[in-house]
């Protein structure tokens, strides 16, 4: 027995959930005010993953389709570019502090989820971590730069961390955190701050947020230290590459929205929408 095909189609209607566009509230350990993403939602990615599913669940053209999927492999394959590098963060393996970390069942507390303490002992590890990548990269003073995270000369120092935590991690995940330095190193500085971000892979976005205020600390001295110049050149160009970052990845990430958008209007946001249920011939 054959169904009859409904013939006339219902008039377009919204999805019952678009992503918010609100302006987000900043704090100490917020992305910089300058970063194209700062303004989204934290969950701006995932939300463009929401949208794209509405519109293939609307109906779509195969054209509209081809478009559609490859806004979720640029989504699924660059999230990170697209979530800390787009705020300045350097993504490259070179640059890794933790890289997917696994997290571990007895790291949670009788709460269900990660206790707070692991999450600035991640950011400790991923810092001792992000110091030793400039020894890779400048083997002309490996020595220097390792000595850092020793007490034999000149040293970094946590003078004081705040952390933000944006939503609780649970076993079973794993974490990338990564470090940006916040403002460009000048001669004869003896300090710096450190911003982090603890990137949950299962969720893929910011579980949390650190502030590191980093002194240099003589050893021998016993009072703090000017970086060595080679050092200063080094953290200079790394903030410069960081502000490259930003404005690559912040533009890819606009385009992103701007092509969701247009898939939007091309499909249940254009005027004479109408929602496709299908054939119900067999």
């Amino acid at each position: 027995m054959r169904l009859l095909a409904r013939s006339v189609l219902p008039t377009r209607s919204p999805p019952t959930h678009r992503a918010p566009h609100a302006p987000r509230q900043h704090s100490t350990s917020a992305p910089s005010k300058d970063a194209a993403t700062a303004a989204l939602s934290p969950r701006w990615l995932s939300d463009l993953k929401t949208r794209v599913g509405q519109c293939i669940a609307f109906g779509i053209s195969r054209e509209q389709v081809k478009e559609a999927g490859d806004i979720l492999h640029n989504v699924n394959f660059n999230w990170k570019d697209l979530v800390a590098g787009s705020e300045g963060f350097l993504t490259g393996k070179h640059r890794w502090g933790l890289h997917r970390q696994q997290v571990a069942w007895g790291e949670m507390d009788s709460m269900g989820h990660v206790n707070n303490v692991t999450y600035n002992r991640w950011a400790e590890s991923a810092r001792v971590n992000w110091g030793m990548n400039f020894a890779r990269m400048d083997t002309d003073h490996r020595d220097e730069w390792e000595a850092l995270v020793t007490p034999k000369g000149i040293g970094m120092i946590l003078r004081s961390i705040r952390t933000d935590y944006k939503f609780p991690i649970k076993y079973p995940d794993r974490v990338t955190v990564l470090h940006r330095l916040r403002s460009m190193p000048k001669a004869d500085t003896d300090h710096f701050i450190l911003d982090v971000v603890i990137l949950s892979e299962l969720h893929r976005r910011v579980a949390a947020r650190c502030v590191e205020d980093i002194v240099m600390y003589n050893y021998k001295a016993g009072k703090k230290s000017a970086m060595e110049p080679f050092m200063i050149d080094m953290l200079q160009e790394t903030f410069n590459l960081q502000e490259q970052a930003k404005l690559k990845y912040g533009n890819k990430a606009l385009e992103l929205i701007r092509r969701v958008q247009a898939l939007e209007k091309a499909s249940w946001d254009r005027p004479d929408a109408k929602e496709d249920f299908g054939s119900a011939n067999p």
